[in-house]
């Protein structure tokens, strides 16, 4: 999505620089002004971060895509159709069928493969310890979102089940997958804040920001980056060009701005 709006940008007549960072660390840069804007705030992961930033000023908000974000443990629809725990996706059938998601990994439990540890800690440990789901499953940590993709792959065609933590909007909203429904969250809920640990995730939205001088110094750019709103259907369909047509980032962004000008072109007017 970066080259995606960076190529819109460039449509405009600006110029464009990439720079990796890490998603917590983004907002603090563009508060100081050592980035312009940030694309994609999750509300789920990134708030604290976000309004911290906006708190100590410099930082702006620059409004919200069209669409709701969701990231939990969940599993691909084959799971349900090859039987592999009926009752799911409520939480309470993972008491029952363990044994069809054990790997060479897991000492004879279930296996949950989360995301890399930095992305949430302990919350998913947290949450089978919660639930008493500890003694049948155990989390495993994804060296990256990668392994989240292969590990989908490699249990198909073993022909055994998976859970896996994903999110949405992404490319498998297409392919068709469920997440668990755990009890609601709410807040306080997660050990860390007090509570029990029991609780899912949280739906939430995804924002946009800007470095507070940059609708003074670039305001046709600033102008249509707070019109900017993607749907989920869109930004799927730009993870899918990666994950799974195995563009680079850079290709799959002219990609996409080539086969949807009809979406991208009316912000830039």
């Amino acid at each position: 999505m970066a080259y995606v709006i960076g190529g819109m940008f460039e449509s405009m007549g600006s110029n464009v620089e990439y720079v990796p960072i890490d998603n917590q660390a983004a907002f603090e840069a563009v508060r100081a002004g050592d980035l312009t804007l940030v694309h994609e705030v999750w509300q789920s992961t990134m708030q604290n971060a976000y309004y911290k930033a906006m708190e100590t000023g410099g930082l702006i908000d620059a409004g919200t895509h069209d669409l709701e974000t969701f990231e939990e443990m969940g599993f691909p629809n084959w799971v349900l159709d090859q039987g592999l725990c009926p009752g799911l996706p409520n939480w309470e059938a993972l008491k029952d069928c363990s044994a069809n998601f054990a790997t060479p990994d897991s000492g004879g439990k279930g296996r949950w493969l989360e995301g890399p540890q930095t992305w949430h800690g302990d919350v998913m440990p947290n949450r089978l310890k919660g639930l008493g789901l500890d003694g049948k499953w155990t989390v495993k940590f994804a060296g990256a979102a990668s392994a989240l993709w292969a590990e989908l792959k490699a249990a198909k065609a073993e022909g055994r089940g998976t859970v896996i933590f994903n999110w949405t909007p992404n490319f498998t909203d297409a392919d068709g997958f469920v997440f668990i429904e755990f009890p609601e969250y709410s807040d306080g809920c997660r050990l860390a804040d007090g509570g029990d640990g029991k609780c899912g995730s949280p739906k939430g939205w995804l924002k946009k920001a800007v470095n507070a001088d940059f609708p003074k110094t670039h305001p046709k750019a600033a102008k249509m980056f707070k019109k900017l709103s993607f749907s989920a259907g869109d930004i799927g369909q730009m993870a899918a060009l990666v994950d799974i047509d195995g563009l680079t980032q850079e290709d799959a962004g002219k990609k996409w701005l080539a086969d949807h000008k009809d979406v991208w072109e009316p912000f830039t007017k």
